[in-house]
């Protein structure tokens, strides 16, 4: 299944704009509250040059890349967590991604309906993590309550859990995302059970032009400051058009889609031949049996061994012979830790 990435944020601050230039899909971009009922979905792939190389350099028929689903969910109001605005709607969308893209507003235009009085995308964003905050504090007293005759009983594992639930409902009364603070292997794993919404990683689009944009950027990490609209109409325009105009630089839209990649702690492999040069995802960590097993899942099982080299030096090569005859490819076994980049062959049997 592709990943998910959740686009929220006040209603009318460009997600919805934002989500037609990434998917080049045609979604209701009407200017009032609440246009965007339904999430819209669109699948998009992440740029790659090394698929591109590969596929050059092994003269492959097809090229496939890996994808992001994005999810343009409803705009979120004060008291959602309450029922406000789409509510509970909203907060069961968020519930359902892998990761959150808070895009916040920063552009001055009067006949872009604003529910806010004022441009602050400092306070946006505290809205947003307020009303996730208070949703997940529900769900979790809610568990705490239903585990005292557990606990009581002596179980082990309801002990432990209960012990995790406190510790994250203690940062919520706080007003702490619980995505910020660390939690050892066993605690995240309790965690991810009751799929909280501020334990989701998250980064930030400032919606503005760079004049606007500057003053607020300090406030914020792991962000991307973008001109959704600007970014919109050039997404439009066939590659002819950009020459023609003289447009050189790189659409800010892919820089988003690999910083949107990247906040889930992945990482890409790849595979190339005659027939395909294909892009893998796997999480950061994983062994070479866990490549296999997501190239077909019997691989995994029946992984003996795996040949690798990086796509920089296959390419540095020129082929597969080549590097052979260097030495470049190297036989790995079952606890290899895969690289970012790496060009793999799994080689398995019964």
């Amino acid at each position: 299944m592709p990943l998910r990435i959740g686009i929220v944020g006040l209603p009318n601050v460009g997600k919805s704009t934002l989500f037609q230039a990434i998917t080049q899909k045609q979604v209701d971009r009407a200017n009032y509250p609440f246009c965007t009922i339904d999430p819209n979905v669109g699948v998009v792939a992440v740029p790659d040059e090394r698929v591109e190389k590969l596929a050059e350099l092994t003269n492959s028929q097809k090229k496939i890349y890996t994808t992001i689903e994005f999810v343009d969910i409803a705009g979120l109001v004060e008291g959602a967590s309450k029922g406000e605005g789409l509510g509970n709607k909203f907060l069961a969308n968020i519930r359902e991604v892998d990761a959150i893209l808070y895009v916040l507003r920063c552009f001055r235009k009067e006949d872009v309906v604003n529910v806010r009085s004022e441009i602050n995308p400092i306070k946006d964003k505290e809205i947003l993590d307020m009303e996730l905050i208070l949703k997940d504090m529900e769900t979790v007293e809610k568990r705490i309550n239903s585990l005292e005759r557990e606990v009581k009983s002596g179980d082990k594992k309801a002990i432990k859990e209960m012990e995790v639930l406190k510790k994250a409902y203690e940062l919520l009364k706080k007003g702490d995302l619980v995505c910020e603070s660390d939690w050892a292997e066993e605690e995240a794993r309790i965690i991810k059970l009751y799929q909280l919404l501020s334990f989701k990683p998250r980064m930030y689009l400032l919606n503005g032009s760079k004049q606007e944009v500057d003053q607020f950027k300090d406030f914020f990490n792991n962000y991307v400051s973008l001109d959704i609209l600007g970014e919109s109409d050039m997404a439009e325009l066939s590659e002819e058009d950009k020459i023609d105009l003289g447009v050189k630089e790189e659409s800010k839209l892919n820089e988003l889609i690999k910083e949107s990649y990247k906040i889930l702690d992945l990482i890409t492999f790849l595979t190339t031949g005659p027939d395909e040069t294909r892009a893998w995802t796997i999480k950061k960590g994983d062994k070479a049996p866990q490549a296999g097993g997501v190239i077909h899942s019997d691989f995994e099982e029946t992984f003996i061994k795996a040949e690798i080299i990086n796509w920089k030096d296959l390419i540095d090569c020129g082929g597969f012979a080549k590097a052979k005859e260097k030495g470049m490819i190297r036989t790995e076994g079952k606890e290899y830790v895969v690289q970012d980049g790496d060009v793999i062959e799994i080689k398995s049997g019964k």
